[in-house]
């Protein structure tokens, strides 16, 4: 989809109109006499009647050519010209702001085509600006982030990268709107030219994996040898009392109900907007969701039920997508290249180094819920 916010502004018009007139029969009227002309007197007062952007004067002599460019056909045959205002790039409508497009996630797509509604800024930061909007389903979060920040479900991409600077000056809990296929925040404002969607498209509803490509991710995320036990993450406890223990047993299980207990010590720990507790759960969810486990809806509604009030809104959020299976972009590209749609190696690096822990912390989710697949559909 495109949108145009553009307007001619009535130039073109304006131009046919010049060589329209510079044809038309007053081109040939018989000129003044000389006479006639020395007994205009240039007054005081014929000047002062002569005002600015009008062709002629009282005294009936011809206005100097328009200010901008070259003087057209109806100039130089002395008609009268009319200066016309540059385009505006809003579209010349009253109190509106130039627009910023970007590809829009289908999975906020309702928010963003919907009536217009008041929300709030949750962080602005150089690669991205999260607004969280009050909806009668509860609070939803919409983002705009940059070319080069990771790919999330909820996300406007602009096309263009971070150059170090916030997209908009504005703190936390500066007002915002959101609706009419456009979000404005202070000066910004940015509309849907294009629309991705988050939820990878796989060959079936339960794909098979290849087995080269779980090794690799395993390998690339575990290390080449290293026994899964001993991975931990920044902001998690670890040994064989803590959290990523308890899930490893019930994977072991093929337990998911003792995986869904594990998830309240998952929820919101560790620090930042996402925690990386929530991360693992998301990547957990959206995987089991996508590879066709068949308790995948149960868990994830388990898990998103456990978030109110735990966790950020943004994380939250975020959960809620994984449980529909919209994911980020890195993650979906590792998921289609392990199916056999496109390259892995490339794919599982950009993964893993999305953010300081999120993208580890999604790809062991992945891993969690290939695990619980594998066990709960093999033959006991």
């Amino acid at each position: 989809m495109r949108t145009i916010d553009e307007s001619t502004g009535g130039q073109g018009d304006a131009a046919t109109s010049e060589d329209r007139a510079g044809t038309g029969p007053r081109r040939t009227a018989a000129p003044r006499s000389t006479a006639a002309r020395s007994t205009a007197p240039r007054s005081t007062a014929a000047g002062a009647t002569a005002t600015r952007g009008t062709a002629t004067s009282e005294a009936g002599r011809s206005a100097p050519a328009p200010r901008s460019g070259r003087a057209g056909r109806a100039a130089r045959a002395g008609m009268p010209m009319l200066h016309l205002s540059a385009p505006s790039p809003s579209g010349g409508l009253p109190g509106a702001r130039p627009s910023v497009p970007a590809q829009a996630s289908t999975g906020v797509a309702d928010l963003l085509r919907g009536p217009l509604r008041q929300g709030t800024v949750l962080l602005s930061a150089p690669s991205a600006l999260y607004v969280t909007v009050p909806t009668p389903s509860g609070p939803e979060v919409v983002g705009v982030l940059t070319s080069d920040a990771a790919r999330l479900p909820l996300g406007c991409i602009l096309f263009r990268t971070s150059n170090g600077r916030p997209l908009v000056s504005a703190p936390s809990g500066t007002p915002a709107t959101v609706g009419g296929g456009r979000l404005v925040v202070g000066d910004l404002t940015v509309s849907a030219a294009a629309w991705w969607d988050p939820r990878p498209k796989l060959p079936t509803a339960r794909p098979a994996l290849l087995p080269e490509g779980v090794r690799e991710l395993r390998a690339a995320l575990y290390g080449e040898g290293v026994p899964h036990s001993t991975f931990v993450l920044p902001g998690l406890a670890g040994g064989p009392s803590g959290p990523l223990a308890a899930l490893r047993g019930a994977v072991r299980r093929a337990d998911l109900d003792a995986a869904l207990r594990t998830a309240t010590r998952l929820i919101g720990e560790g620090p930042g907007l996402t925690p990386v507790g929530d991360d693992v759960l998301a990547g957990t969810t959206a995987g089991l969701v996508l590879l066709g486990h068949p308790a995948a809806e149960r868990f994830g509604s388990g898990v998103t039920g456990l978030a109110a009030g735990r966790t950020t809104e943004l994380s939250r959020a975020l959960l809620r997508h994984a449980a529909a299976g919209r994911v980020t972009g890195e993650y979906a590209a590792v998921l289609r290249a392990m199916v056999g749609d496109g390259p892995l190696v490339p794919a599982i690096r950009a993964l893993l180094g999305g953010g300081s822990t999120s993208g580890r912390a999604l790809a062991l989710g992945l891993c969690t819920a290939i695990d619980l697949v594998e066990r709960t559909s093999r033959p006991r």
